[in-house]
């Protein structure tokens, strides 16, 4: 329903920030990691949306790019994660990190969050990994000439591909993004960091 509400922040405090928008002050549970980047007074900002519904509530979710709010949101595709722990994750792993968590299969990174058990955790890297994987078989993302690149990269470029294709990015710019950030690093957080830093808006 809102993609995004474009406006100057009004109030921010832990967990929450509040965008003045057409006359309209919107509150937003957001991450820590947005309110880092967002929580300054009258910042005039673009912030990405996810309303949520329930039976006993009504809650608009905020994300400081395109990247968090599609992590946001397959965070929430996995059983047991609800929009609070999603956001718990999300404060406490940047979207490059839990990329890499997943794409790895690091259950330890993940099992770290608070409120986050081993079980739990577990389910994330095999839900969402596997949809990861899916997404790029899907959209044809590694190419021939891809592949070559792949072996010979011990697949470090398609897991970084992988987690950018999840995220939204499509496959021709996550393919030329993860080929310059590989011309800096062959560690695949690094590689991921920069090529998210490159879609930076």
């Amino acid at each position: 329903m809102f993609y995004c509400i474009t406006g100057k922040v009004l109030h921010y405090e832990e967990g929450k920030l509040v965008v003045s928008a057409g006359g309209v002050g919107y509150e937003l549970l957001v991450s820590n990691n947005a309110l880092q980047r967002l929580g300054r007074l009258g910042l005039e900002c673009t912030v990405y949306t996810v309303l949520s519904v329930t039976q006993d509530d009504v809650r608009l979710f905020g994300f400081y790019s395109k990247e968090e709010k599609n992590m946001f949101q397959k965070l929430t595709s996995v059983s047991g994660v609800g929009g609070k722990m999603a956001l718990q994750i999300l404060s406490a792993a940047d979207v490059s990190t839990l990329a890499v968590a997943i794409v790895s299969g690091d259950i330890a990174t993940i099992s770290k969050v608070k409120g986050i058990g081993k079980k739990t955790a577990e389910r994330i890297v095999l839900e969402l990994r596997e949809q990861m994987n899916d997404a790029v078989v899907a959209s044809g993302a590694v190419s021939d000439s891809f592949a070559q690149q792949e072996q010979q990269q011990s697949g470090v470029a398609a897991d970084a591909i992988a987690a950018l294709v999840s995220l939204g990015i499509s496959k021709t710019d996550a393919f030329t993004a993860v080929g310059a950030a590989m011309k800096k690093t062959d560690k695949l957080e690094q590689i991921i960091t920069l090529a998210l830093r490159s879609f930076d808006r």
